[in-house]
């Protein structure tokens, strides 16, 4: 996920694993307004691999000789103020204090700013320290996203592996953009991402998730379908195979918004959105489906439903991960080599219909791996059915 940030890195992939402390990269805490689409991400996901959109101007003071520079362009730097006190024990000494919002967040003791290393917040120049109650800094300027940044990212993240990319933004333009970035990595690359937007049935693509709507959290935030992007990322990359999100609820929501009635639910899904419902007290999804709706003989309905996705996408990023690992350059192709790639291949399938992702699938001709064109190469034939879940119940009650 791409956003404007007031800290952390510019034009650079940060990656943050779910629960650990992200102030000193993104200079707020998880439970921050500002971080409250990183905290939607992690709700579900375990890791997020967030790049900072914007690049701004670094907030900066100078006292006397000495110069302090924020580490990071941004508004969050001019929330810094440096206290430089004579040390108590050695009046030869001054320890020098970085605060944050009031909080200290570093702690020095040095005869002059030579002797003063940078920290997560600050850095220091030279020269001689002048004892001061507060210098705080200032100038810090977050600076303006354009879609080119965008086209930036699509470049830096392709080169990382992820299993969703969700764009908070409602331009039109960059919809198209990131749609074409998921269908050039899953068709042309093999690459098996799915990418969330909000509002965009139009990309009728099973690797395109369309949000419909947003939520209200608890606290009363009330999140637009493009915010509600991250969580449906984050609840898609970290679902497992045998696992729908049909009618999940939303990690502490409420109630969605905006609310829609019945027939315009079914015609939502008709049209491949993805839809928060209200029940209960919470926000549900309603059903787990992606954008695909242009169904063929030979492209059913299958193909619009998440839980299938993920199981066919498993099955090809599982079985790129194990000829890339165990085979590749390692094992001679003649029929021992391809018997021996055609068993692995086996257990992993037989492992998956263990946890029901897929049924019914047939080891002795479910599968047939054999020579291919060149002398190196290798063709595999695999058919599977993946297991969806209940999600429709029809019941014919007679009254006697």
């Amino acid at each position: 996920m791409a956003l404007p940030l007031s800290w952390g890195p510019a034009k650079t992939v940060i990656q943050i694993e779910a629960g650990t402390d992200i102030k000193d990269v993104l200079g707020y805490d998880i439970t921050d307004d500002e971080m409250l689409l990183v905290r939607e991400a992690l709700k579900r996901a375990r890791t997020l691999l967030l790049y900072r959109l914007n690049e701004g101007t670094k907030a900066s003071a100078t006292l006397g000789a000495l110069a302090v520079t924020a580490k990071h362009d941004g508004v969050r730097g001019n929330d810094i103020t440096i206290v430089v006190e004579q040390n108590i024990d050695d009046d030869s000494l001054f320890d020098v204090k970085t605060l944050l919002d009031g909080r200290e967040v570093d702690f020095q003791t040095a005869a002059d700013a030579s002797g003063l290393a940078p920290n997560n917040w600050v850095t220091f120049g030279t020269g001689a320290l002048t004892a001061t109650a507060g210098m705080p800094l200032s100038g810090g300027v977050d600076g303006e996203v354009t879609n080119a940044d965008h086209t930036d990212y699509l470049a830096a993240i392709e080169l990382h592996d992820f299993e969703t990319i969700a764009l908070v933004s409602e331009d039109a333009t960059l919809k198209g953009v990131y749609v074409a970035f998921a269908k050039r990595l899953r068709d042309g690359e093999g690459k098996k991402i799915q990418a969330v937007l909000a509002n965009y049935p139009i990309a009728d693509y099973e690797g395109v998730i369309s949000v419909k709507n947003g939520v209200i959290l608890s606290d009363g935030t009330t999140l637009t379908a493009t915010q509600a992007t991250a969580w449906v990322a984050g609840a898609t990359a970290g679902a497992q195979m045998n696992q729908s999100l049909t009618f999940q609820a939303y990690d502490d929501a409420v109630d969605v918004s905006p609310r829609y009635t019945n027939t315009q639910i079914e015609q939502a899904i008709l049209n491949g959105e993805f839809v928060f419902t209200p029940s209960n007290g919470r926000a549900i999804v309603e059903t787990d489906i992606n954008s695909f709706t242009s169904f063929s003989p030979t492209k059913r309905k299958h193909f619009s439903k998440n839980r299938v996705m993920r199981v066919l996408d498993g099955i090809a990023n599982d079985f790129k991960r194990i000829y890339e690992a165990y085979y590749i350059g390692k094992v001679d192709n003649n029929d021992d080599g391809r018997n021996l790639f055609k068993g692995e291949c086996i257990k992993h399938l037989e492992t998956l219909q263990g946890i029901n992702a897929i049924q019914n699938f047939d080891a002795q001709n479910d599968i047939k791996v054999r020579q291919g064109d060149e002398s190196d190469s290798v063709y595999a034939d695999v058919w599977v059915q993946p297991v969806d879940s209940m999600e429709k119940f029809y019941f014919d009650v007679k009254v006697r």
